[in-house]
C-alpha cells in the first residue's frame, strides 16, 4: 500500500493516543520498505531495514503500534516474548521458531486472500453439491426438464436461507485431530505438517445445511487455489514485508548468568543476534532469509538499560524511541477519540440488555483523573488501568442488567456517580480482585 509517513501516522492516531515519536519512527520504517521496493535489484539488495527498539512502561501502546502498522499494510506479523527463548544447549524454545511462526502467518494471510478471490466460484460449486443432496433428500423422480426447474427452485431457496437449519448427511473431508507427540507438549496437527503425503480420508457427517455449506465452500476453494503459488508468495512476503515484534527484550538485557537454574541471558541475546543480523532459516515451506524482515524490540527498561544489551545486538537496532507514561489528557482521548473506544464497547455490551449507557464529559474527566492517579501511586500499567477502573465502575449496572424483557432504560454516568462508585479505589487502593 502506497502510504506516506504522514498518512500512516494519521491511521495509527485512530487507535493509539500520543506516542508521536514512536509512530513517526515506524511510519518512516514502513515507507522505507516501499521506497526500497521501487529501486533496482542491485541497489535493493544492499538496503536493509532500520530496526527499532521501543522503551516505555507497559500499556502505553508499544505492541499496539506494531500490530496496527502490520494490519495497515497486511504484512505478516507475529509478537514473541524474548523471555520464552533459551540458550542453545538448554531444553526450551528455539529462537528460529519466531521465523517459522512468521512464515505460518504469511501462509494464512495469502491463503485468506486467495480464498477471497475464488469465493464466488467456490460458493457456486458448493451450491451445486448441496442442491444435489437436497434433491436426493426430496426424492424427485420427474423428467429432465422438470428436474432442472426443481433444482433451480431448490437453489433459490438455498440462497434465501430456507434450508439453513435442515439436517443433511454430507460427505466431507475427515480432518486429522491434533496430537501430543511429547507428553505435556504442544498439540500438533500432523495433517498440516505432512500435507499430501497422508491419504485424504472422507466420512459421512450429519450437519445442518449452513454448516455443510461452510465446509463445502472451504473444500471447493482449496481445489481452486494453487498451493505452490500460495507458498511462493507467502515466503516472498515473509522475507520482504514480515514484521517480528520481540517484547520484554529488557528481561534478557542483564549480562552474565543470573545463577541457579536460570540460563544465560546473554546467551539468548547471542542466539537472537544472527536472526536479526540476517540468516537463513529452514521451514516446512522452504528456506527463508531474515535479512529484510523488520524487527521491533520493546521493553519497560525499568532496571536494565538498552546499553546493557550486548553491543552487537544494540547495533542491529539503530532507531531507539521512548514512549511516555499516559497523562490525564491521554486517558480522556483514549475514552473519547479512538475507534471502538472502551466507553463505546461497554455501551454496546449493555445495549443487549436494554441499557442505554451514556457518559457525561465530567464523568470521562473523572475516570481519566482517577486512572492517572492510580498509575502514579501504584504500578503503572498504562491504558490497561482503564479496564480495571471501568469494570469496577460498572459492576453494579452489569450485575443487575438482563434477565427480562423490559423497555430501554437510559443510565447516565456523571462525575458524582464515578466518585461514589470508585471511592474504594481512590481511598483504599483495594484492587486485589482485579489484579492484572
Amino acid at each position: 500500500m502506497d502510504l506516506s509517513p504522514r498518512q500512516i501516522v494519521n491511521e495509527l492516531n485512530k487507535h493509539i493516543i500520543g506516542q508521536d515519536e514512536a509512530k513517526k519512527a515506524v511510519a518512516i520504517a514502513l515507507r522505507n520498505r516501499y521506497r526500497r521496493a521501487q529501486l533496482p535489484k542491485e541497489v535493493r539488495d544492499e538496503i536493509t531495514p532500520k530496526n527499532i527498539i521501543m522503551k516505555g512502561p507497559t500499556g502505553v501502546g508499544k505492541t499496539e503500534i506494531a500490530r496496527r502498522l502490520a494490519k495497515l499494510v497486511r504484512a505478516p506479523f507475529i509478537k514473541v516474548e524474548a523471555t520464552k527463548y533459551t540458550e542453545v544447549g538448554y531444553v526450551g524454545k528455539d529462537v528460529e521458531g519466531m521465523v517459522r511462526d512468521l512464515v505460518e502467518c504469511a501462509v494464512r494471510l495469502v491463503k485468506d486472500e486467495k480464498t477471497a478471490e475464488v469465493s464466488v466460484k467456490a460458493t457456486e460449486a458448493a451450491e451445486r453439491r448441496m442442491v444435489k443432496i437436497l434433491a436426493e433428500a426430496k426424492k424427485n423422480d420427474r423428467g429432465e426438464t422438470a428436474r432442472e426447474v426443481f433444482e433451480q427452485n431448490l437453489l433459490e431457496s438455498l440462497r434465501k436461507g430456507t434450508f439453513d437449519k435442515m439436517v443433511v448427511e454430507a460427505d466431507v473431508k475427515d480432518e486429522m485431530k491434533n496430537m501430543e507427540l511429547v507428553p505435556g507438549g504442544a498439540a500438533i496437527n500432523l495433517g498440516s505438517i505432512f500435507g499430501e503425503m497422508l491419504p485424504q480420508k472422507r466420512k459421512k457427517r450429519k450437519l445442518t445445511v449452513s454448516e455443510a455449506m461452510k465446509l463445502f465452500v472451504a473444500e471447493e476453494a482449496d481445489k481452486l487455489i494453487d498451493d505452490d503459488a500460495v507458498t511462493e508468495e507467502a515466503l516472498r512476503r515473509a522475507e520482504n514485508d514480515g514484521i517480528i515484534f520481540i517484547d520484554e527484550i529488557d528481561k534478557i538485557a542483564a549480562k552474565g548468568n543470573t545463577g541457579g537454574a536460570d540460563v544465560s541471558r546473554e546467551g539468548v541475546q547471542r542466539d537472537i543476534l544472527p536472526i536479526v543480523e540476517g540468516s537463513t532459516v529452514m521451514t516446512k515451506y522452504g528456506a527463508v532469509k531474515t535479512d529484510y524482515m523488520l524487527f521491533i524490540a520493546a521493553g519497560a527498561f525499568h532496571v536494565a538499560r538498552v546499553e546493557d544489551l550486548i553491543p552487537e545486538l544494540q547495533g542491529r537496532f539503530p532507531v531507539s524511541v521512548e514512549l511516555a507514561s499516559l497523562t490525564k489528557e491521554d486517558f480522556v482521548n483514549i475514552l473519547t477519540n479512538t475507534e471502538h473506544s472502551i466507553t463505546q464497547q461497554y455501551a454496546m455490551l449493555l445495549s443487549v440488555d436494554h441499557i442505554d449507557l451514556k457518559f457525561t464529559p465530567d464523568a470521562i474527566e473523572a475516570i481519566a483523573e482517577i486512572s492517572e492517579e492510580i498509575n502514579l501511586t501504584s504500578e503503572d500499567i498504562g491504558a490497561r488501568r482503564l479496564h480495571t477502573v471501568m469494570e469496577f465502575l460498572l459492576e453494579d449496572i452489569s450485575f443487575n442488567a438482563g434477565g427480562g424483557d423490559y423497555p430501554v432504560v437510559t443510565v447516565e454516568i456523571d462525575r458524582k456517580y464515578v466518585e461514589e462508585h470508585l471511592a474504594r479505589i481512590t481511598k483504599d487502593r483495594d484492587l486485589k480482585k482485579y489484579v492484572l
